[in-house]
């Protein structure tokens, strides 16, 4: 199997770094991955510019762009060939509930759904264990091919930072949501232009026994399955009922 390897916190961070040097152990892996750090850049494509890539070392590319433009670039099959399977992270950080809608992580996983290849993305609730995130998928993957899921089907991944004999199972899990985000506060400037932080991510609203929030938290990896489909199909009879006398 041929893995393509991807994720927002640029090319050299560890989290990646450390995913790639387990997997290829097992299999023929690429590495195409952001020149520098991208979290947060969500779904969002380069569209005002070429992109660039750079091979920087054997089987491993950066690029001047997003997360997707990693991963639309090499599934382009403009970088080293055709691949099986697109893992994004290790993230630095969690990607639970309501993060999913800003992570580039998750959004470098969606962009290869969307380009029908199936994908996975796997990010540790820290910055210290690594090794155990990268093991996890490791042996998720070992039983990978008795795994069908519908088209358009993402695996959300978020893994405790703990060592691996710590952990104590494996939970499949919704989304959790956050409570409003933080306010922007604001940033000194040296020559004194307006300047301003976004605000920090809020506790849990939702973080109730079943979310990935709880899974995590309890020491449990947290396995979603995601999908595109945004559509809130419950409100659609009182929208209908809404628009029926305005006249077109």
């Amino acid at each position: 199997m041929r893995v393509l390897i991807a994720n927002d916190d640029g090319i050299d961070a560890l989290g990646i770094q450390t995913l790639y040097r387990k997997l290829a152990l097992s299999y023929s892996c690429v590495v195409v991955a952001p020149d520098r750090n991208r979290s947060g850049a969500s779904n969002s494509l380069t569209l005002s510019r070429p992109i660039q890539s750079k091979q920087i070392r054997e089987n491993e590319y950066s690029v001047d762009g997003t997360p997707a433009d990693c991963v639309n670039l090499a599934l382009s099959e403009v970088i080293s060939g055709s691949f099986d399977l697109v893992v994004s992270g290790i993230n630095h950080g969690p990607n639970l509930g309501d993060d999913v809608i800003y992570s580039g992580t998750v959004a470098a996983a969606m962009e290869a759904r969307h380009l029908g290849r199936s994908s996975i993305a796997i990010s540790l609730h820290g910055t210290r264990c690594f090794d155990t995130a990268a093991q996890i998928l490791d042996e998720l993957l070992k039983d990978s091919h008795t795994l069908s899921l519908p088209k358009g089907v993402l695996l959300n991944v978020n893994v405790p930072d703990l060592p691996y004999d710590q952990l104590k199972g494996i939970k499949i899990t919704r989304l959790g949501y956050r409570k409003s985000p933080q306010p922007a506060i604001s940033a000194e400037h040296p020559r004194g232009i307006s300047s301003f932080w976004i605000g920090e991510l809020s506790e849990p609203h939702d973080g109730s026994e079943g979310t990935d929030f709880w899974a995590v938290e309890n020491g449990y990896v947290s396995i979603t399955p995601l999908h595109i489909d945004m559509t809130c199909y419950q409100v659609m009879s009182s929208l209908e009922k809404w628009t029926a006398k305005v006249l077109l």
